[in-house]
């Protein structure tokens, strides 16, 4: 087991998308990325996941020299083309001109197309509560789930999050959710293991549910909440799909094979001042939380998280031997040789 520090592993990510062909700018946000979400205790989408952003730079899915194109059609409305790039750096190309639009109007929105994966959705939102604004996120994803009553993958995962100020020195409200009954990556991550899978994840090849994960690659993971699921996934396709001239779910390709090309998916974030309706706002959130939290075993949206961000701060991550080569042999010597198709 070998103990990195945050820091460190920001610097393994950045050598690692750099190695693969991503430009200074397309690497340094996502390294960001990769660096918060092992701060957050999220493997699945930290450096268990890197090596995915490496391969599909190298196939093509990922174009690293993409340069992010900002616009604003309307006053409120901020439009980003991603141009095949990573999420995570068109996001922050538009960042100020959301946070300007949301100031002076009150509520803008900003629209990502020809995007790619955005990871952990908390990422985005949470800066911008930083900066005292509602934040609420929907990004579409490439097909893994079927709706409910069907056998084939029509959504992706298809998550949703929000983001609310708090009081000075208190972290941000934060949740991260997906309409699937769970991420991809945990019925991946358990079919690596050799482990069952709780009954209500996933459905095999026939539609019928399943605890054998292997089973479960090989058909789809469950909506939540069944028909409830559906009709929310179908929103965040409309919302991060339709609004940014984005790719829907059915049409984008894969996030875990090197084959299709582009993905061209899309994220939509939309910002509230609050101030501009509810002077005391953040005093009456603090007094929600409060009255929520006194109910004992009750905790909040994102109490782990922040839990984990104090710990790793001080004493870094454990990552596997196993992973760790993985993750030296692609900064040293970059992604397998893949064929772009």
């Amino acid at each position: 087991m070998k103990q990195l520090s945050l820091d460190e592993v920001h610097d393994v990510a950045l050598r690692m998308l750099r190695r693969a062909g991503a430009s200074q700018r397309q690497a340094a946000a996502t390294a960001r990325s990769i660096r918060d979400a092992e701060a957050d205790g999220i493997r699945a989408v930290g450096l268990a996941y890197l090596p995915y952003y490496c391969d599909h730079l190298a196939c093509g899915k990922v174009d690293g020299a993409a340069v992010p194109l900002v616009s604003t059609p309307r006053s409120a409305m901020v439009h980003v083309d991603a141009a095949n790039g990573f999420a995570h750096t068109a996001y922050e190309a538009g960042f100020e001109s959301l946070v300007n639009a949301a100031t002076t109007c009150g509520i803008a929105s900003m629209a990502i197309r020809r995007s790619y994966s955005a990871g952990v959705l908390g990422w985005f939102v949470e800066p911008l509560a930083e900066r005292g604004l509602v934040a609420l996120l929907f990004a579409n994803s490439s097909p893994m789930v079927a709706p409910h009553g069907g056998r084939d993958a029509f959504f992706g995962t298809n998550p949703l999050a929000y983001a609310v100020p708090r009081a000075p020195g208190q972290t941000p409200l934060v949740a991260d959710l997906s309409t699937s009954a769970v991420a991809y990556v945990r019925v991946k991550a358990a079919a690596d293991a050799g482990q069952p899978i709780p009954l209500g994840w996933a459905v095999d090849a026939d539609g019928t549910p399943t605890t054998d994960s292997a089973a479960a690659l090989n058909g789809t993971v469950a909506p939540l909440g069944g028909y409830k699921g559906t009709a929310l996934a179908l929103l965040v396709d409309l919302l991060a799909g339709g609004v940014p001239d984005a790719g829907f779910s059915f049409e984008s390709s894969s996030f875990v094979d090197n084959h299709g090309g582009p993905v061209g998916v899309g994220q939509l974030i939309i910002a509230l001042d609050p101030s501009a309706t509810a002077p005391r706002f953040i005093e009456r959130v603090e007094a929600e939380l409060d009255a929520m939290t006194s109910q004992a075993g009750v905790r909040l949206p994102g109490d782990a998280r922040v839990q984990s961000r104090q710990r790793t701060a001080a004493e870094g991550v454990s990552v596997p031997d196993d992973l760790m080569q993985l993750l030296n042999h692609y900064a040293d010597f970059g992604p397998p040789s893949v064929s772009p198709t």
